[in-house]
């Protein structure tokens, strides 16, 4: 046995606009932090759940994860609630990892105007 265990990592961003460069390139950037700071390889990821709120509808994000890293991951998307105080435009993804890191040791990766969601997870943030 290798030690290692089920870990979830969660990142959120947010995309200037409902277009697909704008999303590709936020995608990208979250998803290569949340492995990248992880020590996380795409065998490790087991699964991913992205939702985006319902002012994305340009495309499917997790499109863009597939292609990003994880093209042999599956991946299932979903609309997020509509909650009038949430950020705009705002994409979340939830990685089922395997990992030797402790939970503790998780660090969640929110960008952008995304910060605001959980700032007290974030391991990472952009300034």
């Amino acid at each position: 046995m290798d030690g290692k265990r089920l870990r979830a990592v969660r990142g959120a961003t947010t995309a200037n606009e409902d277009s697909e460069e704008s999303i590709r390139s936020v995608i990208e950037e979250l998803i290569s932090m949340m492995l990248s700071a992880n020590n996380i390889e795409e065998d490790d990821v087991v699964s991913a759940f992205v939702t985006a709120t319902r002012d994305i509808s340009s495309c499917f994000p997790a499109k863009f994860i597939r292609e990003s890293a994880l093209n042999s991951t599956p991946i299932l998307g979903a609309v997020e609630l509509d909650i009038e105080s949430a950020p705009k435009r705002c994409i979340r993804v939830l990685m089922h990892v395997e990992s030797l890191l402790k939970k503790s040791d998780i660090k969640h990766v929110y960008l952008h105007g995304a910060q605001s969601l959980r700032p007290d997870l974030s391991g990472l943030n952009d300034g």
